[in-house]
């Protein structure tokens, strides 16, 4: 057991140890896509939104079992000169039917995972809820798919095309149309980026509900159609409840009206619940109301040191018991990952020494003597029980940013060698690490991993949201590789079935998960969900080939 003396010592230095202003860590930015492998090597080195991902390989390509339904039309000069003629501006269409347009169109096609990549040759910009709805109806009555795409952030390959399917991109409608700051009601369109409106709110004193690494390129409508989870669950809850309405419009053109400000309405089926989740498989998003809390004056970071996963559990219990209502965030990530992130981004570790886990805990509250008071407390007892070893506490706002940037940079990082196999699982809290090591350990023994070329596998980590019993586990590769893929699938999703977890915790199913549904879902289920789509989409023209 510490002393009261070398546990008061410890928070001194604590205090003193935070990492420095004058050391802040490299913008994500500037390390996006510096990948060491070679295109022999991958399926090439992917830019960010601004490049082209044509050395990607087709979707098709990878999974030729994926068939083009041939119920639906190929696009011609016709359909792109209809667009044309109603959208109006030049960047409203991109236009690869008529003309080579490969440049413009490919940062649209492929995912920033580097791993899907789709064969569109036409993209569709609409700037209003009646211009989506006339797209739509007229892809409904031509049997044109359709693909809704947001923001590209996600993880799963649900917003780019597999074949020739038509994107159509939310980026012009990002307008914030109201905010009530008595009842925290604000009302955005689908394309607005997340960063964005949490700074307009940050303005006035509010906060949006959610957040995200992907911040800064992520929109609403993609958000509330994946139904993000991130990094503020915890303490505000997932969209489901804080989404008070939707407008949207469905693939026959109807617009869907339900953008309530209200947060009790009862008068029949909140059929905006049915939005919430759908990735643009029963119709797209055009705009959002949501409650968005007043934003803590007082906010705490405190980044931990721990040496097993029994004492992660042991300090998340007490962090729940002894910070309670102040406590927003919980985030695990183990030692692989920071080892990641460091040889990536050159930054000095926040600790001094390292650790098998570490806990990033973040407090929000209205009182800062209140709140520091209660964080003090809860750090000497678990320094003194010894559930932590080591930490530090941000004393400003850019040793805050700092430290939540080892967690928010773990994904882009761990792409910095070629490309990552992610699953985002919900797991039983007390078994949520044993996947990690168990796929570490299977990946091993099968001769994959290791810090040669020769190797696809570069190393296995685990990180997630503790809070919420979501575990990220991400294989970080070189190159895509069918035999690493072979090793991984089925046997994550088997784990999680034994176990009575989650597949999906908050990235959804794309294409990725389609096949795997099962794993998660009764067969009763399933054909409920097919009944909605079919419902709302008898042509089957939105997002094909995912979901369910």
């Amino acid at each position: 057991m510490a002393s009261r003396s070398r546990v008061a010592l410890v928070l001194r230095r604590t205090r003193i140890s935070t990492a420095p202003s004058t050391n802040p860590l490299r913008p994500l930015s500037q390390i996006r896509w510096q990948s060491t492998a070679t295109t022999e090597d991958a399926e090439g080195v992917a830019q960010g939104t601004t490049g082209t991902s044509k050395t990607i390989k087709f979707t098709s390509e990878t999974y030729p079992e994926i068939k083009r339904d041939s119920k639906f039309a190929e696009i011609t000069e016709d359909h792109v000169k209809f667009f044309k003629e109603f959208l109006g501006k030049e960047a409203s269409v991109i236009d690869g039917v008529t003309k080579d347009a490969t440049d413009d169109i490919e940062p649209f096609n492929g995912d920033w995972m580097r791993k899907y990549r789709g064969h569109t040759k036409l993209v569709l910009k609409p700037g209003s809820t009646q211009e989506v709805s006339k797209i739509l109806k007229y892809c409904n009555d031509n049997m044109l798919a359709v693909v809704p795409q947001g923001g590209n952030t996600g993880l799963v390959g649900g917003s780019v095309p597999v074949f020739d399917e038509i994107v159509i991109n939310m980026s012009r409608m990002n307008q914030i149309r109201s905010f009530d700051d008595v009842s925290g009601a604000l009302v955005v369109d689908a394309g607005a980026i997340l960063e964005v409106v949490d700074g307009y709110l940050a303005e006035r004193g509010n906060i949006f509900p959610l957040d995200l690494g992907a911040k800064g390129s992520c929109q609403i409508g993609g958000n509330v159609a994946t139904n993000a989870g991130g990094l503020r669950l915890l303490r505000y809850g997932s969209l489901h409840g804080s989404v008070l309405g939707i407008e949207a419009v469905l693939p026959d053109g109807t617009i869907v009206d339900d953008l309530s400000k209200l947060r009790k309405n009862n008068t029949g089926y909140d059929l905006k619940q049915l939005f919430v989740g759908a990735e643009g498989t029963i119709g797209i998003i055009t705009g959002v109301s949501i409650l968005c809390p007043q934003r803590s004056k007082a906010v705490n970071v405190a980044f931990l040191g721990l040496e097993s996963y029994e004492k992660v559990q042991q300090a998340f219990k007490a962090a729940k018991g002894q910070l309670s209502e102040i406590l927003s965030a919980f985030e695990l990530m183990d030692n692989q990952s920071q080892d990641l992130v460091q040889q990536v981004t050159k930054n000095k570790r926040p600790l001094e020494s390292e650790h098998p886990f570490y806990c990033l805990i973040e407090t929000s509250g209205s009182n800062s003597e209140h709140d520091n008071e209660k964080l003090q407390s809860f750090l000497e007892d678990v320094m003194e029980k010894e559930i932590v070893t080591d930490g530090v506490v941000a004393e400003n706002e850019t040793q805050v940013r700092n430290l939540w940037g080892w967690r928010e940079g773990i994904p882009e990082c761990l792409g910095h060698w070629g490309g990552v196999y992610k699953y985002d699982l919900s797991i039983p809290i007390s078994e949520l690490y044993s996947l990690v090591e168990e796929t570490r350990e299977k990946v091993a023994k099968a001769g994959l991993m290791g810090d040669t070329d020769e190797h696809p596998v570069v190393d296995v980590v685990g990180y997630g949201h503790m809070g919420d019993s979501n575990l990220h586990l991400n294989v970080a590769t070189r190159r895509y590789d069918k035999k690493v893929e072979k090793e991984l699938e089925p046997f994550v999703y088997e784990w999680i079935s034994k176990r009575n977890g989650s597949i999906s915790a908050e990235h959804g199913l794309g294409l990725a998960k389609k096949a795997f549904i099962g794993y998660s879902r009764s067969d009763t289920m399933i054909a409920l969900m097919k009944q909605i789509k079919k419902l709302y989409d008898p042509k089957g023209i939105m997002n094909p080939y995912k979901y369910i």
